[in-house]
């Protein structure tokens, strides 16, 4: 919310608390306009469905309760069928009463008390989905807003309840904690005409130019990345500006049915040994890590990160701030594979973490990695060491390869 007479000062904003539901019912419970949140005064007094809360039969006539948009609960009128212009919605509403309905044990589930309504355990569990599809949905916005790569973020869960996590920020690069800087750019550019034949930037530093003409990449894990910076005269269409351009596939957010929580697949077919994603989040101390480390333990929970290409000075923490990648589940028999990248910042304590394809992955199939970072298929390397933080309690592993550990860690 901006404060008042800012238009002519030049306007500060502070992040609002209060949900875009609440905000729109105290404007209507005031009559005032707001045009940033969707009340004008043509819709001031318009009622728009929401959802559907409840159902039951009056006289053989099919009644339905609403959930007006942008209006409070104790507004919520009973509608006859007939009066509804709203198929999604009623589809929906079947639908969520016959996922609860499965879901009960055979022979005990009645959908109609006395045949006139619902009971109020389905009615209860339809409006918490409804609510939940809503919650996702505005989730799923903020995500797309956020982001700043080609590819979209889609969020699903017809798994159970779980809504957007509480405590989460999607960033699209490193965030630096206090004390740490990452502010080092390049002190020099290639002024290449064609970087692919002369390997440029990867050649000044001395390694082979990571990527083939199809932009898959041909080096080995242990091989760093250094692609073309700020400073070269190449243009964006340079076949070595890979990472940097960020995600370019549809990925989807979604809850697992295997309790390992929210997992991300690809809507998209990815072909082996192409770019897929970073990892990001905070960047923090060694020694920040092995306390945040001892937190995370008793909550059964892993996004730390060490960064020790060269050294083992610092850490990324996803579990705050972080990306889709925070979200990747891990596995013993993985499909993706980290490989430390260098751009701008050429610290070779702070690489930048890229996530590339093992194989060739299939539209819906789940993207994983070794949280051990020992890899698979014929890019892996046992003697590559990209070891996670310490941890000090084992996590049961759920991924159900054939190769499977037994544990995370």
């Amino acid at each position: 919310m901006a404060a008042a007479g800012a238009e002519s000062r030049g306007a500060w904003c502070v992040p609002c608390l209060v949900s875009l539901d609440t905000l729109q019912e105290l404007c209507r419970k005031e009559k005032l306009t707001c045009k940033s949140i969707g009340i004008t005064k043509r819709k001031l007094n318009n009622y728009e469905v929401e959802y559907l809360c409840d159902y039951k039969v009056v006289k053989d006539t099919e009644y339905y309760l609403v959930k007006w948009k942008g209006w409070p609960d104790s507004r919520n009128t009973w509608e006859p069928l007939q009066n509804l212009k709203c198929p999604l919605l009623l589809q929906q509403f079947s639908n969520d009463k016959h996922t609860y309905l499965s879901r009960v044990k055979k022979g005990r589930a009645i959908t109609l008390n006395n045949n006139k309504a619902l009971k109020p355990a389905i009615a209860g569990y339809i409006v918490k989905k409804a609510k939940q599809r809503i919650a996702l949905q505005r989730w799923q916005e903020e995500l797309n807003r956020r982001k700043n790569h080609k590819g979209m973020i889609f969020v699903e869960n017809t798994v159970d309840l779980e809504g957007p996590p509480s405590d989460f920020c999607y960033i699209n690069e490193y965030k630096a904690t206090p004390g740490i800087s990452l502010v080092n750019e390049a002190t020099f550019g290639c002024s290449c005409t064609d970087c692919f034949s002369e390997k440029c930037c990867p050649a000044e530093a001395g390694i082979l130019f990571a990527y083939n003409k199809n932009q898959q990449i041909k080096i080995l894990p242990g091989t760093p990345i250094y692609e073309c910076n700020s400073r070269c005269q190449c243009g964006p269409n340079c076949p070595n500006r890979i990472v940097q351009k960020g995600t370019p596939y549809s990925l989807c957010i979604f809850r697992t049915s295997n309790g390992c929580g929210w997992g991300v697949k690809t809507l998209v077919k990815i072909k082996r040994m192409s770019f897929v994603m970073e990892y990001v989040g905070e960047v923090i101390t060694s020694e920040e890590a092995e306390r945040r480390g001892q937190l995370y333990d008793n909550k059964g929970i892993t996004y730390l990160f060490d960064l020790d290409y060269e050294s083992d000075e610092f850490t990324v923490d996803a579990t705050r701030y972080g990306n889709v990648s925070h979200f990747v589940n891990h596995s013993c028999d993985p499909n993706l594979q980290v490989f430390n990248v260098f751009i701008d910042n050429l610290d070779t304590r702070l690489p930048r973490i890229a996530l590339f394809s093992t194989r060739t992955i299939n539209a819906g199939e789940e993207l994983t990695f070794d949280y051990q970072m020992k890899g698979s298929g014929d890019i892996s390397s046992d003697s590559i060491d990209y070891s996670p933080a310490k941890k000090r309690v084992r996590t049961v592993c759920k991924c159900g390869a054939v190769t499977c550990r037994g544990y995370l860690n």
